[in-house]
């Protein structure tokens, strides 16, 4: 058996870029940051951080394009996916993707939430009060069953 999953929670270096198929399917993409701090063997504090290119198919892209702002949190689960291509110079380019299959929002991004942001993300006491937005599924013709969450 295989298993091809992947969780992320981190935040947003750039607002999404929604673009649509030629067949009129909305498709998103953006990147996500995650920390990860550790000691070393000298009891030195250390961190170190990764990018994630995320790309949001149908509904989730609209959804993600409309909420999602820079520096936002965000709990992506998806796939891993490389794909190869040649660049404009001929040169074969390969990079890893994560096909994102369900999407968490965290709290609204504003400038007071980022400067009492402190410490880890998980650490409850650290995150403020979220001001998520609510979505009326009558007001937008949304069927419950295409909302991600």
């Amino acid at each position: 058996m295989d298993l091809n999953k992947v969780f992320i929670l981190g935040r947003l270096t750039a607002d999404p870029s929604l673009r649509t198929t030629s067949s009129g399917t909305p498709v998103g993409s953006f990147s996500v940051a995650t920390n990860r701090v550790w000691n070393d063997k000298n009891g030195m504090k250390q961190e170190e951080t990764e990018y994630h290119n995320v790309v949001v198919w149908g509904r989730q892209a609209e959804i993600a394009n409309q909420f999602l702002k820079k520096g936002g949190l965000v709990l992506i689960e998806g796939r891993l996916r490389t794909r190869t291509w040649q660049d404009k110079q001929g040169q074969n380019r390969r990079t890893t993707e994560i096909i994102c299959e369900r999407l968490q929002l965290g709290p609204k991004v504003s400038n007071q939430i980022e400067s009492n942001f402190i410490s880890h993300p998980l650490v409850e006491e650290n995150i403020p009060s979220p001001d998520l937005p609510e979505i009326d599924i009558d007001e937008e013709n949304i069927k419950p069953e295409d909302l991600p969450f």
